[in-house]
């Protein structure tokens, strides 16, 4: 009997909705281990179209060749620039760690300078090329960065999705995206995020993640058409489009393929 007047006492000293929280803080975690853990398929290749649209709506389109393979729990993945003319056999590698306490190693390859950046955990913050993605949009995050919380469940084109907040634990994963707080939307038939709205660190500006088109390929599901804006005070300050086609998995990809090595020597 006394347990039972002691959750009474609980429920009535207004502790319930500490309760409330503490459930719906792991039922949003719950869910963002079943993003994390989805299926986004091995050893694939793709080309990618990035739209680049400023204020003024003037525009510049990047063609790109991409690779991408697992290693354990790791992901490798490179990026080579085919267009504009300026731009091409720029390449970019990722080694994207499952660890969470190893950073993420990425290099930047500009042939015009022939040299090789490597892209300290300080930048990748930063616009990825001038496009309104950033290095780290370019990694996965790591769960156990964030505290999340089911905020409500709606539709979106007719699929129910879980609307979940994201707080970064601390400054230092603050300062290396960018982001002081994000509220993703997860489909729940299939755990893809599908519309992100992220709050800019320091700053008036919202960068808002929209999936237009979303595929099954070989039994994966793959977001092939990706809208990312900047925006202040609900005016587009810079938007990019990214257009992916030809998605191939399960191809044979030599491991040596994602080495600085090979990110120098380009695609030829």
């Amino acid at each position: 009997m006394k347990n039972f007047l002691f959750i009474a006492v609980l429920l009535s000293s207004g502790l319930s909705g500490s309760l409330t929280v503490y459930a719906e803080e792991n039922q949003a975690r719950a869910i963002m281990e079943k993003v994390d853990a989805r299926d986004d398929g091995d050893n694939r290749t793709s080309d990618m179209k990035m739209v680049l649209i400023d204020k003024h709506g003037k525009k510049r389109t990047w063609d790109i060749h991409s690779f991408s393979q697992d290693k354990g729990e790791d992901s490798l993945s490179l990026l080579f620039f085919n267009a504009p003319a300026d731009l091409k056999n720029t390449g970019f590698l990722t080694w994207d760690y499952k660890a969470p306490n190893k950073d993420d190693d990425q290099w930047l390859y500009l042939p015009a300078l022939r040299k090789t950046k490597r892209i300290a955990s300080s930048d990748k913050s930063g616009s990825f090329m001038g496009s309104d993605f950033s290095y780290s949009d370019l990694t996965e995050p790591v769960i156990d960065d964030y505290r999340y919380t089911l905020k409500k469940e709606m539709k979106v084109a007719e699929h129910k999705v879980w609307v979940i907040e994201a707080i970064p634990r601390n400054q230092a994963v603050i300062d290396e995206t960018g982001y002081s707080k994000s509220l993703l939307l997860v489909r729940q038939d299939n755990y893809v995020i599908i519309r992100s709205v992220s709050w800019l660190k320091g700053s008036h500006d919202l960068k808002y993640m929209d999936v237009k088109k979303l595929k099954k390929i070989d039994g994966i599901w793959v977001a092939t058409d990706i809208h990312m804006t900047l925006k202040r005070a609900k005016k587009t300050r810079h938007k990019t489009i990214m257009s992916i086609s030809n998605i191939q998995f399960n191809q044979k990809l030599d491991p040596n393929t994602f080495t600085i090595r090979q990110l120098e020597k380009g695609l030829h």
